[in-house]
């Protein structure tokens, strides 16, 4: 079947010359020849190491060329790919090339964790540090080719919910689900995506394949320090496509100093890793009018994605994450029974389709848990509206229970992110000795907006929106949220906050 590696060595092919990465802040770029190049010498070590095909490799280092050179050489290998997350540290990463049982390490340095890493597993590990692009091709490097249903990568989860679990993605599930977003995008070897999300995680990995597939351009770029720096860039390099999560385009937005640059090149702009609230989603179309916002949604179990928005249908479809990409199918169903559920019925949002995973690694227990009769139970909360369009409630787990009431958090936030001088709200359940649970909402503000909203504002902007039972009880204001490294709030940590502050009596 056709590859990704087949692709990308169709692109350095016909045009070796052709810009592939762009780096360094613009300073280093890679053509399609030399980043082909690099992915035969990483091959051809492999092979001189005796990895065959379906052998697992780890890649490990933050986004560059030396990561794209690793991660396709093992893949133009046969081999599986485990993509290690660069901002682990090195005993957590040890303890997932472990349970990978890789027979191999690709490593980029410097990285602060890199000696940690190593330190923490068997010397005997065969370890590559791969080297920057050439145009030297490796003699005779042609890709490995293969069933559509060979394994090819294993992602680790975020852990946001419990302990990471290793997902297996196919060639099959990788291709599916590059050719659904090509389809809706429109992506062509014109296009040049700036690219801040790493590579280890779905939606980064999904911007790479996509873009190398169609030989375009990404732009790396590792950091949000500094947004206007970013934004100078992304002009600078007069890039049509900015993906991002929603505290990428609040960031942007807050500082980046949109209105001083010329990104009059940039045509869309894509956003998942969670929702965005629509009053941020409405602050960038404002800020960026000639923009196509695409809001989706999707999960690592699904190589990356499973729904889109047209910008089209953003104000008819308010609130919604959008419809199946193609290829893919949705139903509700009951999280009780597993009975499938009229329109507009919340319910267990499933999914079934070619990009869905092959399973957990080494975990017939969970993989059977959500992949059942063929479809992929994400354990997301939504419910479907007559013509197919996704509202999304919020995690089974995240749902918050107050008396006989099962709460979103996500109508709350989104209520509360209206008020003027929030920058984003999260809401959760606090332990209640009466009722179980009551809303507590934690609140980072916006420091252009003077004088802030106090948690009354606050309160009574919901009490004026939402049911009674609603409206969050108390207000926690915070500096930064907590996240994950790929800018996700993790919810987690602030229930255990709330815990921790409900046994100690402590008030906002």
């Amino acid at each position: 079947m056709d590859r990704l590696p087949q692709r990308l060595a169709g692109h350095a092919a016909r045009a070796p010359g052709a810009v592939a990465l762009i780096t360094g802040g613009g300073t280093r770029r890679v053509t399609y020849g030399e980043l082909w190049a690099s992915c035969g010498r990483v091959a051809h070590w492999l092979r001189s190491q005796g990895i065959a095909p379906g052998d697992r490799v780890a890649v490990f280092g933050e986004n560059g060329p030396e990561v794209v050179a690793a991660t396709y050489g093992v893949l133009g290998a046969g081999a599986v790919a485990v993509t290690l997350n660069a901002a682990a540290r090195g005993a957590e990463l040890a303890a997932l090339v472990q349970h990978a049982e890789a027979r191999a390490l690709l490593a980029v340095s410097p990285h602060a964790e890199l000696a940690a890493l190593r330190a923490a597993l068997p010397a005997s590990l065969p370890s590559l540090e791969v080297e920057p692009a050439t145009g030297d091709l490796e003699p005779g490097f042609r890709p490995v080719e293969g069933p559509a249903d060979a394994p090819a990568v294993i992602q680790y989860t975020s852990g946001t919910t419990g302990a990471p679990k290793g997902v297996v993605l196919t060639h099959g599930n990788l291709i599916a689900n590059t050719d659904a977003i090509l389809a809706y995008l429109g992506l062509g070897a014109d296009d040049r995506v700036l690219c801040l999300l790493p590579f280890y995680y779905a939606y980064g990995a999904s911007v790479l394949h996509t873009h190398l597939a169609v030989g375009a351009s990404l732009v790396l770029e590792n950091s949000l320090a500094f947004p206007t720096r970013v934004v100078a860039l992304a002009a600078a390099e007069r890039v049509t496509g900015l993906p991002g999560v929603p505290s990428t385009f609040a960031l942007l937005l807050r500082r980046g100093a949109l209105d001083r640059h010329d990104l009059g090149a940039l045509r869309y702009a894509t956003q998942a890793g969670g929702p965005m609230a629509p009053a941020l989603a409405d602050a960038f179309r404002a800020a960026l009018p000639g923009v196509r916002l695409i809001v989706m949604y999707g999960q690592t179990e699904a190589t990356a994605r499973l729904t889109w928005l047209p910008p089209e249908d953003a104000e008819r479809k308010r609130g919604s994450c959008g419809r199946a990409i193609p290829g893919v199918e949705l139903r509700i169903v009951d999280p009780s029974t597993g009975a499938p559920l009229p329109p507009e019925t919340s319910g267990e949002v499933c999914a079934r389709g070619g990009n869905v995973m092959a399973g957990y690694f080494r975990d017939p227990v969970a993989t059977q848990t959500v992949l059942r009769d063929g479809w992929l139970h994400t354990g997301d909360i939504g419910r479907l509206d007559a013509e197919g369009y996704l509202f999304l409630d919020g995690r089974r787990g995240d749902m918050i229970k107050s008396g006989a009431h099962r709460i979103s958090p996500l109508e709350i936030e989104a209520v509360a992110a209206q008020v003027p001088g929030v920058s984003e709200a999260i809401a959760v359940g606090a332990p209640d000795e009466l009722l179980g649970q009551v809303v507590e909402l934690y609140v980072q503000l916006d420091p252009r907006v003077t004088p802030p909203p106090d948690a009354l504002a606050i309160q009574g902007r919901c009490r004026a929106h939402l049911a009674a039972y609603k409206v969050p009880k108390r207000v926690r204001f915070v500096d930064d949220l907590p996240r994950g490294p790929t800018g996700k709030v993790l919810r987690h940590r602030l229930v255990e906050r709330s815990t921790a502050l409900a046994q100690t009596g402590e008030s906002p």
